[in-house]
């Protein structure tokens, strides 16, 4: 009995504690630093509560308005966050990070152009610890077709020569991902041209033939990247594309067959030896490849479209609309029977 009150005077004090201390940090004013804590966080709509907050204070605190614009920029807010950057800059006209963030924000509208001028500033007034806006940079430059100050500014990116086989090399491959093939493939002649045995060029040629349906081209484009790099098996794995397109599955066989070998893990030359011994009528031996690729990538529809045709050539009925069920729900369409 003697204890019970001692205690209970403890929890009230405790509670008090607890009431005093929120009531501390509700009246505390915003800070800068707090914002910073709360982005540290993840807490993002907080931070720029807070960061709101600050904007409203005459003088507004420095910084305030670059960290708004980060905020909205990780909330894909492209106009607030340009709009941020932009007063930011106004502010302070030597804030380097809003001139690099308000740069690849315009790029990410849609705006090279008016991206550059601000990303050539940033990174001409000295050193960058984010990456990122170089990259923005050469990649405002192909937006803009200036393909040569887009080789030069992945050259200093990866510290290349601006006019070396392996800048045009990489200047090739990221204009292709922007699929500007004619570019592309002008860029990696050149490499070629600058180095024949570079590797990897070869086969950028014919992955470029491929996707203009030029099966003959990309064939002889990714043998001479085996005489150049005979132990690459994406190599491999394109070249059994190629002779599958041109319905020669007995030799897609056996190029696909050295891509397993080198490339164990890649899902990629088990769908394309699925494929080609569907085309060659042996379902069994195709569901076995097939199914193999379904555990590395069991999201891919293509894998379960090839596996229920598979399963349902075998005579493998129920497996087959398990297969077909899987591939709707990844299409996101009704799930129903198959004929």
């Amino acid at each position: 009995m003697s204890r019970t009150p001692r205690l209970c005077a403890l929890t009230l004090l405790a509670v008090s504690a607890g009431v005093l201390a929120q009531n501390d940090a509700a009246a505390r004013p915003p800070s800068v630093s707090d914002a910073r804590s709360l982005m540290a966080k993840g807490k993002l709509d907080d931070a720029r509560q807070e960061l709101d907050a600050l904007a409203g204070m005459q003088p507004e605190p420095a910084g305030v308005e670059r960290l708004r614009g980060i905020v909205e920029y990780e909330n894909n807010r492209m106009a607030e966050a340009e709009a941020s950057f932009t007063r930011a800059l106004e502010q302070d006209p030597s804030d380097l990070e809003s001139m690099q963030m308000r740069g690849v924000t315009l790029y990410r509208m849609g705006k090279p152009d008016d991206a550059i001028p601000l990303l050539e500033k940033a990174h001409s007034a000295g050193p960058i610890a984010n990456a990122d806006p170089n990259y923005v940079l050469a990649l405002c430059y192909i937006g803009a077709k200036r393909y040569d100050d887009a080789r030069r500014a992945f050259a200093a990116q990866y510290d290349f020569a601006p006019d070396s086989a392996a800048a045009w090399l990489v200047t090739a491959r990221m204009l292709f991902r922007q699929e500007l093939t004619a570019p592309a493939a002008a860029a990696a002649h050149q490499a070629v041209q600058l180095d024949p045995r570079i590797p990897l060029a070869h086969r950028l040629l014919g992955e470029i033939d491929l996707a203009g349906g030029d099966v003959s081209g990309a064939l002889a484009e990714l043998e001479q990247e085996v005489k150049v790099n005979p132990l690459d098996g994406e190599t491999y794995d394109r070249i059994g594309d190629a002779y599958i397109r041109n319905e020669q599955y007995a030799r897609a066989q056996q190029v696909l067959d050295r891509a397993v070998l080198l490339e164990p893990n890649a899902s990629g030359p088990y769908i394309l030896l699925g494929k080609a011994l569907l085309e060659e009528h042996d379902p069994v031996t195709a569901a076995m490849y097939l199914e193999r690729a379904a555990k590395m990538d069991p999201s891919n529809a293509m894998i379960h479209m090839l596996l229920g045709r598979a399963f349902a050539a075998a005579g493998r009925r129920d497996d087959a609309n398990r297969e077909f069920e899987a591939l709707q729900k990844l299409q996101g369409a009704p799930a129903s029977s198959n004929p």
